[in-house]
C-alpha cells in the first residue's frame, strides 16, 4: 500500500466513529496486513510438520508392530521392550511432575533431556563361577520341586537318553546277552609257574566270548565296546569268578587264549567275570525290553565291591 491509498484523517475518524468508535493508527493495519500476507507460510509450516510427524508415526509404528511381534517369540526382545516402555513412562512422569510445579515447558524438558543423557550406574558384572553356580542352584531348586511334586510321574533315570546318544548299536547288544544271559565269563593271561608266583606278569587281559555270543557286527572292536560301557556305569569288571567251572572252558579253547598261553613257557589263566550294575540293570529293563516282555526270570548280577 503507498502513501497515496493511506485514508485521511477526516475518512479516519469517520470510519472510526462508525464502526467503533476507535482511532486506527498506520501502525494497527501494517501489523493486521503483514499478518494475513504470513498465513501462506505458516499453512506452509504447519502442513510440513504435520506431515514429517505423520510419517514418524507410521515409521515408528511400523517398527513398534515388528519389535512386538519379534518379542512374542524372542524372551530378549520382549524384555528390551518392556524395558523401553517403562522408560518412556518415567520420562513422560518426569515432564508432567515439572510442570506441574510451575516449571515453564522449555525449561522442563531441558531438565529431563539432561537426566537422560546421565549414564546409568553400571552393575557389577559376573564372573562365568558365579553364573554357573547360578545356573546350578536353580536347577538343584527345579529337581527338589519336582521330588515334592505327588503328580510327576517321571519313569526313567533322566541319564538314559544320553546314555542312548552315547551308545554303539553293537552295545546293545551286548547289554541284551548280559541281561538275559546272565554274567559272562573272562580270563587273564599272565606268566606262570614258580616265577609267575613271585611276580606274574599279565600278558592278555580281558579274553572272552562276549562278541560271537551278542552277535556283534565287528568282533575287534569289542574291548572298546566294553570301556564304554564301562565308562557309562553300565557294567563292571569283577575279580570273582563265575560259580559254574564250565562257563570258562569255551572260552579258554578259544585261539586266542592259547595264543596268549603258547608267548611263554610258563603260563597261567585267571579267570574273572563281566556284570551289570543295578543303574545296567535298570536302564536295561527300560529301554532295550519290550513293555510285554516277561523280565521275572532273568539271571542275577552282583553288585559292584571291586572295581580295580
Amino acid at each position: 500500500m503507498t502513501e497515496d491509498q493511506w485514508p485521511s484523517e477526516e475518512q479516519s475518524a469517520v470510519a472510526d466513529d462508525d464502526v467503533a468508535g476507535v482511532r486506527a493508527t498506520p501502525v494497527s493495519r501494517i501489523d493486521t496486513q503483514q499478518a494475513v500476507e504470513a498465513l501462506p507460510g505458516l499453512v506452509r509450516l504447519a502442513a510440513t510438520s504435520w506431515l514429517r510427524t505423520a510419517e514418524w508415526g507410521v515409521v515408528a509404528g511400523m517398527r513398534t508392530g515388528r519389535r512386538v511381534l519379534k518379542a512374542a517369540t524372542n524372551p530378549q526382545t520382549a524384555v528390551e521392550v518392556a524395558q523401553g516402555m517403562a522408560a518412556a513412562s518415567g520420562v513422560i512422569a518426569d515432564l508432567a511432575k515439572a510442570l506441574s510445579h510451575g516449571t515453564p515447558v522449555p525449561e522442563a524438558v531441558i531438565q529431563v533431556s539432561s537426566s537422560l543423557r546421565q549414564a546409568p550406574e553400571e552393575k557389577p558384572r559376573e564372573t562365568r563361577e558365579q553364573r554357573t553356580q547360578r545356573t546350578l542352584r536353580q536347577q538343584g531348586e527345579a529337581l527338589l520341586a519336582r521330588s515334592r511334586d505327588v503328580w510327576n510321574t517321571e519313569q526313567g533315570h533322566p541319564a538314559y537318553a544320553r546314555i542312548l546318544d552315547e551308545m554303539a548299536p553293537d552295545e546293545g547288544r551286548i547289554l541284551l546277552l548280559l541281561l538275559k544271559g546272565g554274567p559272562q565269563p573272562t580270563v587273564d593271561v599272565r606268566t606262570g609257574g614258580v616265577i609267575g608266583m613271585a611276580s606274574s606278569t599279565l600278558i592278555a587281559p580281558g579274553l572272552n566270548m562276549i562278541g560271537p555270543r551278542a552277535g556283534v557286527r565287528y568282533l575287534e572292536q569289542v574291548p572298546s565296546y566294553l570301556n564304554n560301557l564301562f565308562r557309562l556305569g553300565l557294567i563292571w569288571f569283577s575279580r570273582e569268578q563265575l560259580r559254574d567251572p564250565l562257563e570258562y572252558q569255551v572260552v579258554e579253547a578259544q585261539p586266542d587264549v592259547l595264543a596268549a598261553m603258547h608267548t611263554v613257557r610258563s603260563a597261567k589263566v585267571v579267570r574273572r567275570s563281566i556284570h551289570l550294575t543295578p543303574f545296567g540293570e535298570d536302564f536295561c529293563r527300560t529301554c532295550l525290553v519290550a513293555e510285554d516282555e516277561d523280565l521275572s526270570a532273568l539271571p542275577e548280577h552282583q553288585a559292584p565291591h571291586d572295581l580295580d
